[in-house]
């Protein structure tokens, strides 16, 4: 694609009239190309090609690949729930508003369809010639019905009568029986039947039951799939008729749930009753085996009355999201090494709060532990006599929660517990809403945040007497949930401080979140809806004032999405002004980079691995300054925290930044991110086009520096790594790959360590 060239040029109206610069963003982009955007909808799908590259490499481990494999497909589902069942729903309503891309959602439905389709047969391509076979060397077999032996099949007979059949529930179309309502994601077996008698046929669905394993063991490491028994045994469900032919079939429908917050008054209620609605709404996908017959199909996408183009015919098996029970082995030498978190932020035999008195821990999940850390903390201040009150935001944690638990004991025991919840968080509604209702029960304070918005922030304060008789305030501010499972296999960062500006700071977040107040500006956060997009600009546009005045300037940014246009467009006209920028962006991205005259300054990179990269971490100035004294003041700044740079986090929700000022906190975050975007570290490329590139070898096919791997290596080796000579070089190159990569020495932001 041609991109319409840019004139690089600064900024005339802020310099004429005083404008403030967080404002530039909204002024006419009469400098900056019409088709600057990449299409959100298929940046997300390249990020599930991606994972999908992972399960296709034969150099991670053999469960490791299963395991994505499952990922994939959940993730596609999620995809057509959310993202497609969006465009339908826009282009049913009658606004067929351009994207920021500059397509209307027939154009971008279309695209998304087509690249979808060749996903998924990309994906079955890949567990029918390389996942099965791989799996079978290792004495690991997922068999059909006819591989099975008799003596198995003997087996699985009576395995079906006792605990399949009774379960099951036939259903066939006739005149006095309508064609049954088929459940988003259920998988079922579409059978045509036909009476001796009368010779007449018959359409019947079986649905696979979804509490049953997707896989049944049929002998140590040997499995079949669930349809398939079922199938084997239609003649018991349809006693007297004579079975035609049977194909396995699967519907995906729209999950995002709405409400009328304006209107509603009780979110609880409203949402219950959501959920129960949401069962009906369309189908936006169909997948079938290939092997049906045309008859079959079309009686499918009759009834459904669902796009065909939206029709995918899948070789092999349907719904490989349950591969994730093969994953699930307990196999060691197939998956990733063991790894035991590091306990050393907070030593066990330390007393939390004198630790966090003393100074601020900057913590980095999984590789440092969320349980004796994050969670000890509100664990430690329920137990303690001495807190008074625990305040926290919660978005999603896991069904036994210590941090719930401690929460109600923390109650129970007479403190002051705030909790402000997310009730609305998507595809967690039914279990935020138990362990809400459990909160409630307790005597804890539920607040469920602000009509309109969703709380995403993730913020924990616990106000606690000290000896001397004053009142101290702890605080905790992540980029991840309270989630102890998620925090196992997320990658995060969480700064625990009992800094008195950040503790003030949290102390009017929480009172606007209960008191239903909008501050607007805080002394160290930054928070949206009000002042987070404004904040992030401003910084942007410093960094471009800073640059064209011949000053080091320098931005990195890492974060799961970026498609925001305020944001994009502040950072091409930074790059316009010379500023090096890093993006570190594990999903979605809509800003091209490489754009001559517009951003060949600009680098994005995507790293996907053994865990869930999901930090938010900005980082402005030049890198080399961080970790040098605080009297750099604002020549560099790092901030962390739950957002991404979308409109949802910046406009619907509330979001929350913290400024981080310890030296040594801030060299770390911004190390990390310099390394993340080297040569020699493996990662994914963004093109200008909007395809990614794996670049994971070297020139001469040795593998490049896993980033995740090598954290993981020097918390068990208390620092000391032997990959430590790997991260030096990697640094060092990092200068010169960039003017390189650009033709010509950038902002003087880099010189410094010439």
């Amino acid at each position: 694609m041609t991109i319409g060239s840019a004139r690089v040029t600064s900024s005339p109206d802020a310099q004429s009239t005083g404008t403030p610069v967080a404002a530039q963003a909204e002024k006419p982009r009469r400098d900056l190309p019409a088709d600057r955007y990449l299409e959100r909808e298929e940046s997300w799908l390249r990020f599930n090609q991606r994972v999908l590259e992972l399960a296709e490499d034969p150099a991670v481990p053999l469960l490791e690949r299963v395991r994505f494999m499952a990922i994939f497909a959940s993730n596609l589902d999620e995809f057509f729930m959310v993202r497609v069942a969006g465009l339908v729903r826009r282009m049913a309503a009658g606004l067929p508003v351009e994207g920021h891309a500059g397509r209307r959602p027939t154009q971008v439905l279309e695209n998304v369809l087509e690249i979808a389709g060749e996903l998924t047969l990309r994906h079955a391509a890949c567990y029918i010639d390389t996942i099965q076979p791989d799996l079978a060397t290792q004495g690991i077999e997922i068999l059909r019905w006819k591989e099975l032996s008799a003596a198995e099949q003997g087996g699985l007979h009576q395995l079906f009568r006792e605990r399949i059949y009774p379960v099951l529930t036939p259903l066939v179309v006739d005149p006095a029986h309508p064609f049954p309502y088929i459940s988003g994601l259920s998988l079922s077996l579409a059978v045509m039947v036909a009476d001796p008698e009368t010779g007449e046929t018959m359409f019947a669905r079986v649905k696979v039951p979804p509490l049953l394993p997707r896989f049944l063991t049929v002998s140590p490491q040997r499995f079949v799939p669930l349809e398939d028994v079922i199938a084997a045994h239609l003649n018991e469900l349809f006693v007297g008729l004579d079975v035609l032919e049977h194909h396995p079939f699967r519907v995906t429908r729209i999950r995002d749930l709405e409400i009328d917050e304006d209107v509603t008054e009780d979110l609880l209620q409203a949402l219950e009753r959501e959920l129960q609605r949401h069962r009906f709404e369309p189908a936006v996908r169909l997948e079938v085996e290939e092997s049906i017959s045309s008859d079959v199909l079309e009686r499918l996408v009759t009834e459904l009355r669902i796009d065909r183009r939206a029709v995918y015919r899948v070789p092999g098996l349907l719904d490989l999201s349950g591969l994730s029970a093969i994953a699930d082995l307990d196999l060691r030498d197939l998956k990733y090494p063991a790894f035991v978190p590091s306990e050393a932020a907070i030593p066990q035999d330390t007393d939390i709060f004198s630790v966090l008195a003393d100074h601020d821990v900057l913590v980095h999940h999984p590789y440092d532990s969320f349980t004796t850390s994050v969670e000890r903390l509100i664990v430690d201040a329920a137990a303690d006599p001495a807190v008074l009150a625990i305040k926290q935001t919660l978005y999603r944690t896991s069904g036994e929660s210590p941090i719930v638990d401690a929460l109600v004991d923390a109650a129970e025991a007479g403190k002051q517990v705030v909790v402000v919840v997310e009730i609305k968080a998507r595809f967690d509604e039914r279990a935020n809403i138990a362990w809400a209702r459990k909160l409630e029960e307790a005597g804890c304070h539920v607040v469920y945040g602000y009509v309109g918005l969703k709380t995403h922030a993730k913020a924990a304060l616990v106000v606690r007497e000290e000896p001397d008789g004053g009142l101290r305030r702890y605080c905790h501010i992540g980029t991840g949930n309270y989630h102890p499972t998620t925090a196992r296999l997320y990658e995060d960062f969480g700064l625990l401080t009992a800094d008195p500006t950040v503790g003030e700071d949290v102390t009017d977040l929480f009172n606007n979140l209960t008191g239903y107040s909008r501050k607007r500006s805080y002394r160290r956060l930054l928070v949206a809806p009000e002042g987070l997009r404004a904040g992030l600009v401003d910084r942007i546009n410093r960094q471009a004032q800073n640059a064209e005045a011949g000053l080091p300037s320098q931005i990195q940014f890492k974060c799961n999405s970026l498609t925001d246009e305020a944001i994009m467009d502040a950072l091409y006209r930074a790059s316009m002004a010379g500023v090096p920028i890093d993006l570190w962006i594990r999903g979605i991205c809509s800003l091209r980079p490489g754009v001559p005259g517009l951003s060949e300054t600009i680098r994005v990179r995507s790293i996907l691995g053994r865990f869930l990269e999901h930090a938010r971490v900005y980082g402005f100035g030049p890198a080399e300054l961080a970790g040098r004294t605080k009297s750099a003041g604002d020549a560099q700044e790092v901030w962390l925290g739950s957002s991404d740079l979308m409109h949802r986090n910046l406009d619907r929700r509330v979001e929350l930044l913290v400024r981080v000022n310890d030296p040594g906190h801030q060299k770390k975050l911004r190390d990390l991110l310099t390394l993340a975007m080297t040569d020699t570290t493996a990662s994914w490329w963004l093109d200008t086009d909007g395809t990614w590139t794996r670049h994971h070898l070297d020139a001469n096919g040795a593998p490049l520096l896993d980033l995740q791997a090598y954290l993981v290596q020097i918390r068990q080796t208390g620092g000391r790594s032997a990959s430590e000579a790997d991260r030096r070089r990697a640094k060092q190159r990092h200068l010169p790959e960039r003017e390189r990569a650009t033709g010509r020495r950038v902002s003087s932001g880099r010189t410094g360590t010439r």
